[in-house]
């Protein structure tokens, strides 16, 4: 299992606002470990260490130690909580995992060669439609990211779910569909020219259809005389 961090763990008796607050001004934040078909487990882990892991990346992909009264215990960040106006890390939610657990994650998509991308070197520009992408995964071998390749690429072009590399065991959370990850869309200058030659040939359709509709009346008028 790629790990991204060990901690040790104080069991938390009390629970509830108060004591929460007397553990951050010690330096501790409240968390829970679910799952594994085991009653939750509160506990209060430093502060210092898990605000780091959270902003190293990876923090929801990866499997963590938890040292608890003597045991090592794997988990998987599954949920946290930050203060709205401070950024401060107020709870983190743990899931039990093993080597045969599987878990629902978000992967994040990284993409390369945009220097290749033909579209992109006319002034296109990459419109991310997902900057992540959620699989089902074994704990023990969730990818790092999803990388794709831009090479080739005009403006207009779509990149799908189908151009993903999965790694054996893991699978997309949507199956329903080849849902679309990124496209290469036109430049806005571009695509101001493009609707006002829209505009102009709309406007051309128009008189050629008035014109015509007019000589028809002609004739008829003729006619009727």
């Amino acid at each position: 299992m790629s790990e991204t961090f060990t901690v040790k763990a104080e069991a938390r008796d009390k629970v509830g606002k108060g004591a929460a607050r007397h553990l951050r001004r010690s330096g501790m934040i409240p968390a829970v470990i679910y799952g594994d078909k085991q009653d939750p487990q509160p506990i209060a882990i430093p502060y210092k260490e898990t605000f780091l892991a959270l902003h190293a990346g990876g923090f929801m992909t990866h499997v963590a130690t938890i040292e608890l009264g003597g045991k090592k215990i794997k988990v998987l960040p599954k949920d946290y909580q930050l203060e709205p106006i401070r950024d401060f890390l107020m709870h983190v939610d743990f899931l039990r995992v093993s080597a045969k657990t599987r878990v629902t994650v978000e992967i994040p998509v990284h993409f390369e060669n945009e220097d290749d991308a033909p579209g992109l070197k006319r002034g296109g520009v990459l419109n991310v439609v997902r900057y992540a992408v959620e699989v089902v995964a074994p704990a023990s071998a969730i990818p790092e990211a999803f990388t794709l390749d831009l090479t080739g690429l005009d403006i207009g072009a779509s990149i799908h779910a189908s151009a993903l590399t999965l790694p054996k065991g893991v699978d997309l959370t949507i199956t329903d569909r080849d849902f679309t990850i990124a496209t290469i869309a036109a430049p806005a200058a571009l695509r101001s020219e493009e609707d006002e030659a829209a505009a102009e040939a709309e406007a051309a359709d128009a008189v050629e259809a008035t014109e015509v509709a007019d000589g028809n009346a002609e004739n008829e008028s003729g006619e009727d005389k």
